[in-house]
């Protein structure tokens, strides 16, 4: 079986906007722990677009112009990378201002339809997760850091990578990375540096996963189409919420739901997808499959997800009563104890399950 997967990095022009919606929720989290939060991005060139509600005590006090800045500065756009946060044409049509009476009462009770997917395989060295999603991940990461550690490579802020695993030798069939990096600096040192990168961590997961081929496949491809000095939103526009397969699992697992980003934890299509990450984990951490994916959903007005179908391996479908017993799945409850408890801009720019850190991914029967 021959599956693929791909990352982006934060200077990309999608998960610019990502940072830029949840950078506001995580203000607004910060003033009051109920805020909605509904918000979307588009960005091309210098301007951006911010849509969408954002409410909570304070909500007139939130500078969202500088939240959007740090965002731009943070990915390490200035200097020689456009556009410079400083600046950046900031236009807004908001619904900005506290909730209204008896609403922060009322977060308890979805105000959307959805239906959300989570996956689980049993694999600890991957946080469970599939193993070409996870290597995309942890490749991007790495190569992220090469403008710190290569500084004579001259690479700027946007990149993506994408790998072909060919499950049935455990290794890479196909790896193609785009790095923007300054016109006039070396090609030669870029692919060795990529290379010799992409090798070592190839090892380094060897040492978790046991059976990987760490050898580099015949088709590795860097920067494909030749140069990539002109990037981010200057070479393209952006748009939050358009990278879902990326924040979920990668195209091999059926998504479900809408955008997490811009959306506070109690917004079902956020708060689901936790959810019915969490219940897919524990199905699997049980014994009861080897690889599960829950799929729930919501209705307008309910206060809780109900469990439509929890999918093994084998086709097998393992009985929705008795998990829905052990497990919380009340909106309330998840965003009671999720708010706060990640940053939000971190979870956009490298997603939401793959630190076993994070607390919804803490499983204790």
């Amino acid at each position: 079986m021959i599956f693929s997967a791909e990352y982006v990095l934060p200077g990309h022009p999608d998960k610019l906007c990502d940072a830029a919606v949840d950078s506001l929720v995580a203000a607004a989290q910060r003033l009051e722990k109920r805020a909605l939060c509904a918000l979307e991005a588009a960005v091309h060139r210098n301007s951006i677009f911010l849509t969408g509600r954002l409410a909570c005590q304070g909500a007139e006090q939130i500078d969202i112009a500088a939240h959007v800045r740090s965002v731009f500065a943070s990915a390490g756009y200035g200097g020689a990378w456009i556009p410079d946060p400083e600046g950046l044409e900031i236009h807004t049509d908001l619904c900005v201002g506290p909730l209204q009476e008896n609403e922060a009462e009322l977060r308890a009770c979805s105000d959307d339809q959805s239906i959300v997917t989570g996956f689980a395989v049993d694999l600890p060295a991957t946080n469970f997760l599939p193993v070409e999603h996870w290597l995309a991940h942890r490749l991007a990461r790495a190569l992220m850091e090469l403008r710190a550690t290569h500084p004579k490579l001259q690479l700027g802020p946007d990149g993506k990578l994408l790998v072909v695993y060919d499950e049935s030798r455990s290794g890479l069939a196909a790896f193609s990375a785009s790095l923007q990096q300054a016109a006039g600096a070396s090609e030669i040192e870029l692919n060795r540096a990529v290379r010799e990168r992409v090798q070592h961590e190839l090892e380094q997961c060897r040492a978790s996963l046991g059976a990987l081929d760490p050898s580099l496949p015949e088709t590795f491809v860097i920067n494909g189409c030749g140069n990539f000095n002109v990037g981010g939103p200057e070479a393209d526009n952006g748009l939050s919420g358009k990278k879902l397969a990326v924040d979920a699992y990668g195209p091999r697992v059926p998504i479900g739901g809408g955008a997490l980003s811009g959306k506070d934890f109690y917004k079902p299509d956020r708060a689901g997808a936790l959810l019915a990450r969490r219940l897919a984990k524990a199905v699997v951490l049980s014994g009861a499959a080897r690889q599960c994916l829950a799929t729930l959903a919501i209705f307008p007005g309910d206060t809780a997800f109900r469990i439509v179908s929890l999918a093994a391996e084998d086709g097998r479908c393992l009985d929705p009563r008795r998990w829905a017993s052990l497990m919380d799945l009340r909106l309330e409850a998840a965003g009671d104890a999720w708010t706060g408890a990640a940053d939000p801009v971190q979870l956009a720019r490298h997603g939401h399950f793959t630190d076993p850190q994070l607390p919804w991914e803490t499983i204790r029967f």
